[in-house]
């Protein structure tokens, strides 16, 4: 059984770095599993091969980007957020790897790294993960956070572009997705709320949809005494830590804002702010609050100790297909507070492994922080917290679902 992966991105972080930890696992139980990908991280593992590994390679990749970006600077009303068009790509279907598959599995596949009418020429089963909401869209990668449902109807007058016009560019987009997407492509969300929001797509709405949750190795994410994690990194209060991160934390859908207004609800004087991410300092140097920012971190052990010294980790999403660092978190061993909403509801237990406020109650989620750091129990949260990842979201679990997956669509036992 021999799989290829399509993963557009840096295999070291978003969602490309969940595709490349289910490859692993998938490796570790015996399956002959392949990555083709654009990522200018190289990762020394021989069953990864790179469209980047020449100068000429790279040069192609960073035009196909820019293509793919620039198309929609026709709208000057646009919002300034990711918006991907799949005009453009790499025919990965010419490759020898393409040729020795057994099963296509696409993953994240934008910036200019996948045309989607090559999509059209697989003649072999295809299952895709739905890494965020792109797939079923006209171009946007979050719909529902900007308040639009356009996706259910095929798309048009694209508030994410500023376009009051029907046949627009995000139309053009759906028509090709449409056109071109072969209708036997097993479609796995990475939770039970993306899935929900697939069939309810124009596009996907007859396609096989399943679910299968993102993983994490919770070899590399375990915990560490919190003590020992403060220490190396140079922590010295005594006050309760409360950490926030992601990749960019400007992202109008990570809900930072909402993050904000509670936190002047909580005292500054018992508590610690720590981030990391992309940070704008300028936001909570006049919070009043003691505050250590730890900026983009790119390697494991570093989040680990991150995650680990913090007394609660709060992910104030807006929307979220699965939410990535609330399972990292939770398998150091770090309670989460999230809204109870898309993707997160589904990770975390309220008042057992974490508390989910109210959508999108900032007083709520100032009361679910104070909760966790007060709670009697705090330690039975951090146990139970990484009892769930190994237990529902381990790579090596999540691996076997996808080789059932596999066994299902070539009629074969593994």
């Amino acid at each position: 059984m021999k799989i290829l992966h399509i993963v557009a991105g840096n295999l070291n972080g978003g969602a490309a770095r969940g595709a490349y930890w289910l490859h692993q696992a998938l490796v570790e139980l015996g399956v002959d599993s392949r990555i083709l990908t654009n990522s200018v991280v190289r990762i020394a593992d021989e069953k990864i091969y790179y469209t980047t590994s020449t100068k000429k390679g790279k040069l192609l990749s960073w035009i196909r980007a820019q293509i793919d970006s620039d198309i929609q600077l026709i709208y000057p009303k646009r919002k300034r957020v990711i918006f991907s068009t799949g005009l453009v790509g790499f025919d990965f279907t010419k490759t020898n790897l393409y040729k020795e598959s057994d099963v296509i599995h696409l993953h994240w596949i934008n910036a200019g790294f996948v045309n989607i009418k090559h999509l059209s020429r697989i003649d072999k089963p295809i299952v895709w993960t739905l890494r965020d909401m792109w797939p079923m869209t006209g171009g946007c990668h979050y719909t529902t956070a900007a308040g639009c449902e356009n996706f259910k109807f095929g798309c048009g007058n694209c508030k994410q572009l500023g376009s009051n016009i029907k046949y627009d560019l995000s139309r053009y987009i759906m028509y090709r997705k449409k056109k071109y997407l072969p209708k036997h492509i097993k479609i796995v969300g990475i939770s039970p709320w993306i899935s929900e929001e697939a069939k309810k797509s124009e596009l996907f709405k007859e396609f096989d949809i399943r679910y299968i949750f993102n993983n994490v190795n919770s070899n590399e994410f375990y915990p560490v005494e919190k003590e020992i994690a403060k220490k190396v990194l140079g922590i010295k209060s005594e006050k309760k830590i409360i950490l926030v991160g992601a990749q960019s934390l400007s992202d109008f859908y990570k809900g930072f804002d909402k993050f904000l207004e509670a936190i002047k609800k909580l005292d500054n004087n018992k508590n610690l702010l720590c981030f990391f991410g992309n940070l704008n300092k300028n936001v909570v140097n006049n919070l009043g609050f003691e505050y250590k920012n730890f900026g983009f971190l790119y390697d494991i052990i570093s989040l680990r100790l991150v995650y680990s010294c913090a007394d609660v980790f709060v992910t104030p999403s807006l929307i979220d297909a699965f939410g990535k660092t609330i399972a990292e978190s939770m398998a150091c061993g770090t309670p989460v507070v999230c809204f109870n909403a898309t993707g997160p509801a589904n990770l975390v237990d309220h008042m057992i492994n974490g508390y989910k406020a109210e959508p999108f109650d900032t007083t709520d989620l100032a009361n679910g922080i104070e909760w966790v750091l007060n709670t009697p129990n705090y330690y039975e949260l951090c146990k139970s917290a990484r009892e769930k990842v190994v237990r529902e979201f381990d790579s090596k679990v999540v691996a076997k679902r996808y080789i059932e997956l596999y066994e299902e669509i070539l009629g074969i036992r593994f």
